[in-house]
């Protein structure tokens, strides 16, 4: 059913399933609006980061909207019995509601108050307790900002506040209620699945673009069910989220941006610790309407198109509307090829004047955890899949990922892009996936294969991350058994040096020994005894059992024939 509002944002909300829930939503575009610079950086505390542009009026939330774009996704949630439409940010994780009075009916403030700036606009008020039901799904008590002040663009629009649908830890609201000692700040999309825990714990999304002025956008939103138009998705590749395990925000990896002419490849750099080189981290935000990149990769994308210029008033390239631009992004192993329309709409004020939606403006977002803001403009092109992970035997969610579903053909896209832009349509265009390396560097020269499987990539990234570990062990292994090598061979030579020593002991000697000290009876003998003479010892001359004895010479008695030694005979001297 469709529901009449005086909005300048249509709404369209349908009834609930029994457990699952899904929620059509329309979205309007505002007329006669110029793109507007971003004014100044932004700090990740806001949830949004573009809304639907609108017709200055002078006042500040208007100025402040000249620095937003075109489109703004919106659904009705139920707070404390009073139904809000609230823009739904995948970019934020806090609910808040700017009511028409504070507190809210049936909500239950505390004390606590939270002051939660953005780089466009603020708020303020209690956090306060109250039961809210989302696509027909309850939560009896859930922690918001019952904000009592309020600067938003969105406010401009009748849209009362914002649902942000990202993880407790980026949720000020339950930092705030942790500080104070209070377990019960966490996020709704947190507590709806943990009261819940067996159903699946993901939500989808379907944004739809128009090229009618004014005319409205239909779009799907699910929780824990998928559209019956795109359930293939549920085949798609997991794309695990960076970090893998307890992130703060909905980012991956992304491992290539193909351009269709030749399959160019833009070279990727990341500057968030532990990230891989040759990827990029991004956060894909439904709260944006534009893609925020580096300025390298913007003027890669448009800088060859024919009539194209980067205009500094605008801080955004400026296309020739007819100019077919023709790109993809990877993710793991698959493509996904991003609408021409998407890639340069054309400004509400002037049909004339198209611009590009990859806007080289640096993030200053998250403190250096994602390098791109990835918005609408790509979304478009995807049924996105964020899950929070699925519950296990025991109670334990799973780690979170997010499945893509190509919803563009490259070759009707460029028919339905010049029947509005004028033309001839672009025919054959194909993308050829990237070789990823375990670094995740897409291959300069391009390939018709993907020769690293996401599974292989992740388990390769895994070991990557345990690598320094696992060589200091093997190091440490190394070094004790060279330190028990040489040690026995210390021990062996020493074994066989005893030995060595052993064998070459003698057992007597064959040199006179000396009795004992006395005095010399010859005198007047020089040496070092007493009184400067020399001490003469006696010296034995016992055979020991070593001392080698010579026999006598043979000898004969003259006159005697048989030279027979007869007792009583002595040799005789021969000297």
């Amino acid at each position: 059913m469709r529901l009449s509002s005086s909005l300048a944002l249509g709404l369209f909300l349908s009834a609930t399933l029994s457990e699952a829930a899904k929620i059509s939503f329309t979205q309007r575009k505002r007329p006669n609006h110029s793109p507007q610079k971003r004014s100044g950086k932004t700090s990740f505390r806001r949830p949004v980061l573009a809304a639907a542009s609108s017709t200055s009026s002078g006042n500040g939330d208007d100025a402040d909207l000249s620095s937003f774009h075109d489109l703004l996704y919106i659904a009705n949630v139920t707070v404390g019995g009073t139904e809000y439409p609230l823009q739904l940010d995948t970019g934020s994780s806090d609910l808040w509601v700017k009511g028409a009075s504070s507190p809210l009916p049936n909500a239950n403030q505390t004390a606590l108050t939270l002051n939660v700036t953005y780089g466009i606009g603020s708020t303020y008020g209690h956090i306060s307790y109250t039961a809210v039901e989302f696509a027909g799904i309850n939560v009896p008590k859930q922690a918001f900002i019952d904000a009592s002040e309020a600067s938003n663009p969105i406010l401009s629009y009748g849209v009362d506040g914002i649902v942000g649908l990202g993880f407790s830890k980026l949720s000020s609201v339950d930092n705030a209620l942790t500080n104070a000692g209070q377990s019960d700040g966490k996020a709704l999309l947190s507590n709806l699945f943990a009261d819940n825990p067996k159903e699946p714990n993901f939500i989808a999304f379907a944004l739809q673009r128009t090229t009618e002025s004014g005319g409205d956008v239909e779009g799907s939103f699910t929780i824990g069910e998928y559209d019956d138009d795109y359930k293939d998705v549920a085949n798609s590749p997991k794309i695990s989220t960076f970090p893998a395990s307890d992130p703060t925000r909905w980012t991956v990896l992304l491992d290539a941006i193909v351009l269709a002419n030749n399959n160019t490849v833009i070279p990727l750099n990341t500057s968030v610790a532990g990230a891989p080189s040759g990827k990029a981290v991004v956060m894909l935000d439904s709260g944006t309407s534009y893609t925020y990149a580096t300025k390298e990769v913007c003027d890669a994308i448009y800088g060859n198109v024919q009539g194209a210029s980067y205009n500094s008033a605008l801080g955004q390239w400026v296309v020739p509307c007819d100019a077919e631009v023709d790109i993809a992004l990877q993710f793991g192993s698959s493509v996904y090829p991003i609408h021409p329309l998407d890639v340069t709409p054309k400004s509400l004020s002037d049909s004339t004047l198209c611009v590009g939606s990859f806007i080289p403006q640096a993030v200053s977002v998250g403190a250096g955890q994602f390098d791109w803001l990835i918005g609408d403009n790509v979304m478009r092109s995807l049924y996105t899949v964020y899950d929070f992970g699925d519950y296990d035997s025991s109670g334990n969610m799973g780690n979170p990922y997010m499945q893509l579903l190509s919803l563009v053909d490259p070759n009707t896209a460029s028919k339905e892009f010049h029947a509005d832009r004028g033309g001839s349509a672009s025919t054959n265009i194909s993308y050829r996936a990237q070789s990823v390396s375990a670094t995740g560097a897409a291959a300069a020269g391009g390939s018709t294969t993907v020769d690293v499987s996401d599974k292989l990539a992740d388990t390769l990234n895994k070991l990557q991350a345990y690598l320094p570990a696992l060589l200091a062990i093997m190091a440490l292994n190394a070094l004790v058994v060279l330190v028990l090598v040489a040690a026995g061979v210390v021990y062996l030579l020493r074994r066989r040096s005893s030995r060595a020593a052993r064998a070459r002991r003698t057992p007597g000697r064959a040199t006179p020994m000396p009795l004992h000290r006395a005095s010399s009876y010859i005198e007047d003998t020089p040496g070092p005894g007493p009184g400067g003479l020399g001490a003469y010892q006696p010296v034995s001359m016992a055979l020991t059992e070593d001392t080698f004895v010579p026999p006598s010479p043979a000898f004969s008695k003259p006159g005697f024939g048989d030279s027979t030694i007869r007792a009583g005979d002595r040799p005789k001297s021969v000297a």
